[in-house]
């Protein structure tokens, strides 16, 4: 990872497994546009039983992508955006790395492109 925080790598590989399920990015998907919601009413919204549901936000907990809390006999769910925000910015810093290596790249071809005799510039 381009950060050096300790637990930032486990952080964002948390976070990107469990992204990689399409039924918990629908999850998140449901969670943020209705702000909260139990586990009964997502998997009324999804082709997947309520089971289902409780062991795909127990992932998404884990991540730190949702949070769960009590209001009486209820588990309500939401979304908590700052491990999906932590996850954007190390993409966006990975993609301005490689937006560097690229235009370097670019800069050399076209250096020696004009000039094909000469050592390529370091």
């Amino acid at each position: 990872m381009t950060e050096e925080r300790p637990g930032a790598t486990e952080a964002v590989d948390s976070v990107l497994a469990a992204l990689a399920d399409p039924t918990r990015r629908q999850l998140l998907d449901l969670l943020a546009a209705q702000g909260e919601a139990t586990a009964t009413t997502l998997s009324g919204q999804l082709p997947i039983s309520r089971q289902a549901v409780v062991k795909h936000l127990a992932v998404l907990d884990a991540a730190g992508l949702v949070s769960g809390g009590r209001v009486g006999r209820e588990m309500r769910y939401a979304v908590r955006p700052a491990a999906l925000d932590a996850t954007a910015r190390w993409m966006a810093s990975l993609a301005a790395h490689w937006d560097r290596r690229l235009a370097n790249i670019k800069r050399v071809a076209e250096a020696a492109e004009r000039d094909p005799g000469s050592p390529h510039p370091e």
